[in-house]
């Protein structure tokens, strides 16, 4: 019998609700926390800029058991995502579980001497402490802002400059009329700059230290999602794990995967222009492809035409009067400063002595399945990892982590074999594929299918694989068949 568990979910977006689910349909008494007034995370309204939208299509976006409405346009905006995450919510009764406005401020082992952690929890300006068995983090990856401040900043601001994150960018009025500067050359980055654009900004500068590949969403008139997001696609890439067999495979097939890439770098580059805008990227497409690949914001290239906005390579050096100097030696008149520099990973409430054994000194983090940390016990992640299909990916690993928790699954691992993977993982990713360490080595893009069979397998799945031979190897991610995968592995309730 699996003894039933007190379990902590921080955060309420994406990850947290699927992580509630997990736990609580399994039988145990989930107690979620979410620091804001509202559940959705990133897609909370007060915390995303106008025009947000996803980045993957719907049907990668989404739980396996609620598809988005039929009515929702392709890349669903902001508050679209917002309002399916509430009905998701709503669904399976996840308010019941949550207590919102209330943030975790500290964790500590227990000291009574039994397996979990003591929480400090603050709300409404009291603070109290709490117990559990389990924490599940999920927090995310979009919790904790970057915040960067350059020489000359105060005396800007204090001549009515602004500067401000990227998420604190919500009203787009305060573009119209003035000289905008977007530093950074993210997806938050080009949405921001075209937002501020069609809302009237004088001139936009966006201005970012080096050329990325960008992915339009229809590529030579194809959704993109039938051309990257498969396993044959995927097979291209060097993935970890490789036996002698796939490692020659990939030796002889080299010439055309080679081929391939070239091909996809060329297509690009008539369709988008990159030559025009001295946007080529200096690296090849197949070795940078990762979670950091951003899609082509609408409107971006055609803002470029108009004038209205231009790109820079380099960064800040200093603020300078109305204007921002750049490592460059060009000075950019300036009244607002959008800083798209992203977001800080980790846990910030995690004492030291656990953030140094879930850290490596080069920023990598060591976990295991992006789930876990044998030196953290009674405590796992979910959404902490970055992917092409964020909503399925934390769903995945919500499912395999209240298995990991109660010790039920089929290949429950021992400490030493974690340990071993870990190692291997980082080794991977710093000698074999380097591109493979942004966001702290947890970006699972682009091997979505390997990251989830690695999953079932460990779950015991009795179906893992569409029947159709072709829809697998040359079609996305299907919600409803991992739906179908879950339900194939061994159930079981906790009391």
């Amino acid at each position: 019998m699996v003894k039933c568990k007190t379990v902590a979910v921080i955060g309420g977006g994406v990850s947290g609700l699927a992580a509630a689910k997990a736990f609580d349909e399994r039988g145990h008494k989930v107690i979620g926390f979410e620091s804001s007034h509202d559940f959705g995370g990133v897609w909370e309204p007060s915390r995303s800029y106008p025009g947000v939208q996803t980045q993957s299509p719907k049907e990668l976006y989404r739980y396996t058991d609620m598809a988005m409405p039929d009515d929702y346009p392709q890349w669903p905006k902001g508050p679209q995502v917002h309002a399916y995450l509430h009905s998701y919510a709503d669904k399976h009764k996840l308010g019941r579980l949550f207590h919102l406005n209330t943030k975790v401020t500290g964790m500590e082992r227990r000291a009574d001497g039994q397996a979990g952690w003591t929480l400090t929890l603050e709300n409404a300006g009291s603070t109290r402490t709490q117990d559990f068995d389990f924490v599940a983090v999920c927090t995310g990856q979009f919790s904790y802002k970057n915040t960067l401040t350059h020489p000359g900043q105060e005396e800007f601001v204090a001549q009515s400059g602004q500067v401000m994150h990227s998420s604190d960018y919500t009203d787009p009025e305060i573009a119209r009329g003035k000289h905008v500067v977007v530093l950074g050359g993210s997806k938050s980055s080009t949405d921001i700059a075209v937002n501020a654009v069609q809302h009237g900004a004088e001139q936009v500068t966006m201005v970012y230290r080096k050329n990325v590949w960008r992915i339009p969403y229809f590529i030579g008139g194809i959704n993109f999602k039938r051309l990257l997001y498969m396993r044959a696609q995927e097979m291209q890439f060097n993935s970890w794990g490789r036996g002698p067999l796939k490692k020659l495979f990939a030796a002889v097939t080299k010439p055309l995967v080679w081929a391939n890439f070239r091909g996809l770098e060329t297509m690009l580059k008539m369709q988008l222009g990159l030559k025009k805008w001295n946007m080529v990227p200096d690296m090849p497409i197949e070795k940078e492809a990762c979670c950091s690949l951003p899609l082509v914001t609408p409107g971006f290239f055609e803002a470029l035409k108009t004038g209205k906005l231009r790109t820079v390579l380099g960064t800040y050096q200093q603020y300078v009067g109305d204007s921002v100097m750049l490592t460059t030696g060009e000075k950019l008149r300036c009244d607002v400063s959008v800083l798209a520099v992203g977001w800080k990973l980790g846990v910030p409430v995690l004492p030291d002595e656990y953030r140094e054994k879930l850290v490596a000194k080069d920023g990598q983090y060591r976990v295991y399945r992006l789930a876990v940390n044998p030196d953290l016990p009674d405590m796992g992640f979910v959404g902490f990892n970055s992917s092409f299909c964020t909503i399925l990916s934390a769903e995945m690993i919500a499912s395999w982590l209240v298995r990991f928790a109660d010790g039920q699954l089929v290949n429950q691992p021992s400490d030493a074999a974690m340990r071993s993977n870990i190692e291997m993982m980082l080794n991977w990713r710093r000698n074999e594929r380097p591109s493979a360490k942004v966001y702290g080595g947890l970006c699972s893009a682009p091997f979505h299918f390997k990251h989830f069979d690695e999953l079932l397998a460990d779950m015991g799945a009795g179906k893992a694989k569409r029947s159709n031979p072709l829809a697998e190897q040359f079609s996305f991610p299907n919600a409803d068949a991992y739906g179908e995968f879950l339900a194939s592995t061994p159930q079981y309730t906790a009391g």
